[in-house]
């Protein structure tokens, strides 16, 4: 089984820059071992279970909420029984299809 996680965590209250914040929740996620893919807008990881993936979402929290009054979690969960690597699998498969049809 795997289950995917794009989540986007960060405070409404820290002004503008809000690299800080965010690099405390990828911590957080590196720091779990899963495997995950970090972009500018999100961050994807795969892990087996909705179990480890909740967790991980409540730590991420845990990280901002001593000093964040407002914190905004932009997330989305594909579940799919049976199948691992997708977070690499996903990505190759679009890439290949791009490179077949130029």
């Amino acid at each position: 089984m795997s289950v995917l996680l794009s989540i986007s965590i960060f405070p409404l209250d820290k002004g503008e820059s809000l690299s800080p914040y965010v690099a405390r929740a990828l911590k957080v996620i590196k720091e779990s071992g899963l495997p995950y893919h970090f972009s500018p807008m999100e961050t994807t990881v795969e892990a087996e279970t909705l179990e480890e993936i909740l967790e991980l979402i409540r730590k991420c929290f845990q990280a901002l909420e001593p000093d964040c009054n407002r914190i905004i979690c932009n997330m989305k969960i594909d579940y799919r029984k049976g199948s691992s690597g997708r977070i690499v699998r996903k990505i190759k498969s679009v890439e290949e299809k791009l490179s077949s049809s130029f």
